[in-house]
């Protein structure tokens, strides 16, 4: 009988080590553009074009639009003065301060008999050049004068165009995956590899909420049906998997999804598809412009700890020290060197100095010899762990002992193995803490555990999951019976100060796509090898 064959240990290749770090951080801190056009069809492409007019009163083209209200034809831009604003996002109308916007659904718009309004004013059907005299002259399909408080929008042909598309499927875009008795849920987690545990683990949780959730009737008599792919160990079939998913069983909205490493691929799916994604799983939130509307994430990323790191030390009058920023050469880096900058400007400290090396090619020994030429008492350093405990044990032989400032992303438990002269001197930023859960959450989630049979292991990450899906459930309660995509997004905005039981209170807006903006500090206890909290939650709103 042969031996059985030893188990082979799995990796994280680099795409997947970025969440394997954020597992095991998360785990501590708790426990203590791709757009493939041609996939589109022509008119599908200009609805979606002329849907962003609507909604947000700006040009996919990037293109000038203006409007024009009121008899002296106030001149505003039409982000001000977006349709969605007054006819809301069905294109009903929103009566409000006396006002009664008219029904732009297009039934409505071209209702054979025409149109008698309220005030006596009449007018044949419109046609699509009746609507461009509308929306540039403010003038209906009789040549009569609109009320005053409809807008006059100067914009170009194109645009005019795409938003005249939209009007055509105005009022039946509720978005796919939707039903009168289900809403489908898309989900993306590893079943593969080094992240194959957290992603049956995350998936587990998700299932047994959703399950639980539909146990007690759903959302408006609408089960939550969950929709699943396995992403893989490359952005590209990560990518390839996730577009299957989004063709082949389309989905209203998604959770639980795992982008870090592909954030650019996913992303620009779900924009090109307009699928809202809640809490997705990445160290590295895309929030610079131009905002993806569709994506709403749980934590801030390096960014957000970065400036909450600068303001705990610019608080800390030990820690108010010249600051350098030791980093690898990549361009998520060079935007967290700019956040500090930022932030200690902010603070009214002084400009750190800055030391980048090849990433993946650190040398401890020759970035000691740079760092003694221009000291500095405090060292923001973006590198990995490892490559942070041989700076310090670079340091200890100089007998240098700066306070060194860490990201949840880059430390695991090996920096407890640090010299002993750093002890309290090296800071970490959390972007979630035991402070941040309530007893109802951890009663709620104990017992979902124990009714459904939940793996033990990755709590960190079924908690954050577990939030993201709170999240999604209360929006769309918020968002009403007579659901669609927009509507949810709108709900998210509306999010204020949200209490998901593991997480700092979380809120949205139309410019706000991080829930939890800001982390917990702690600090390292080296002769007990464990964290203890330097800080409550510090918010860099």
């Amino acid at each position: 009988m042969r031996p059985p064959r030893p188990r082979r240990i799995e990796r994280p290749s680099r795409f997947e080590r970025p969440l394997v770090l954020a597992g095991v951080i998360l785990a501590i801190g708790i426990d203590v553009g791709w757009v493939r056009a041609t996939a589109q069809d022509p008119s599908t492409l200009r609805e979606s074009r002329g849907k962003q007019i609507y909604v947000s009163g700006t040009s996919p083209s990037g293109k000038s639009l203006v409007a024009y209200i009121g008899e002296s034809s106030l001149e505003m831009p039409g982000k001000a003065l977006a349709c969605a604003n007054c006819h809301g996002l069905d294109g009903q109308g929103k009566p409000e301060g006396g006002v009664n916007p008219s029904n732009l659904t297009w039934n409505a718009l071209t209702k054979p008999y025409g149109v008698t309004h309220a005030s006596g004013r009449e007018h044949p059907p419109y046609t699509e050049q009746g609507l461009e005299s509308a929306i540039t002259r403010g003038l209906d399909p009789a040549g009569n004068n609109l009320q005053n408080t409809m807008p006059r929008y100067l914009m170009s042909s194109e645009d005019l165009g795409d938003l005249i598309a939209y009007l055509h499927v105005l009022g039946a875009d509720r978005g796919p995956g939707i039903s009168e008795n289900t809403i489908a849920i898309g989900i993306a987690t590893p079943t593969r590899g080094a992240l194959a545990d957290m992603g049956l683990a995350v998936k587990a949780v998700v299932t047994a909420f959703f399950d639980e959730l539909n146990s007690q009737g759903g959302v408006y008599n609408r089960r939550l049906e969950l929709k699943f792919v396995e992403t893989d160990g490359t952005p590209a079939v990560t990518r390839v998997n996730v577009e299957r998913l989004l063709k082949d069983e389309p989905v209203f909205a998604m959770t639980g999804v795992f982008i870090a490493g592909a954030e650019k691929e996913i992303l620009a799916l779900v924009a090109q598809q307009e699928v809202p994604l809640i809490g997705p799983f990445t160290l590295y939130p895309q929030t610079g412009p131009p905002l993806n509307r569709q994506v709403f994430y749980l934590f801030s990323g390096m960014d957000g700890q970065a400036r909450a790191l600068v303001d705990f030390a610019a608080k800390t009058p030990e820690l108010e020290s010249p600051a350098i920023v030791v980093y690898p050469r990549t361009q998520i880096n060079t935007s967290v060197l700019g956040a500090i900058t930022d932030q200690r400007k902010k603070d009214g400290l002084s400009a750190p100095h800055a030391y980048d090396y090849v990433d993946g090619r650190f040398d401890a020994a020759e970035t000691m010899k740079q760092l003694r030429r221009a000291p500095r008492d405090a060292v923001f350093f973006l590198g990995t762990g490892e490559e942070a405990l041989s700076l310090m044990r670079e340091a200890d032989k100089a007998n240098w002992f700066p306070s060194v400032f860490l990201f949840s992303g880059s430390v695991g438990r090996e920096i407890f193995g640090a010299p002993a002269g750093f002890n309290g001197k090296v800071f970490c930023a959390f972007p979630s803490s035991p402070v941040a859960q309530s007893a109802d959450g951890i009663k709620e989630l104990r017992a979902l555990a124990d009714k459904y049979r939940l793996p033990t292991q990755h709590v960190a990450a079924q908690m954050s999951a577990y939030s993201a899906a709170k999240i999604l459930v209360e929006a769309l309660k918020r968002a009403g019976k007579d659901l669609s995509r927009e509507k949810l997004i709108q709900a998210l905005e509306g999010l204020y100060e949200y209490r998901t039981g593991f997480t700092p209170a979380v809120t949205y807006g139309p410019n706000r796509r991080i829930g939890a903006m800001g982390a917990y500090v702690v600090t390292i206890d080296l002769k007990k090898k464990e964290f203890a909290p330097a800080s409550g939650w510090i918010s860099v709103n």
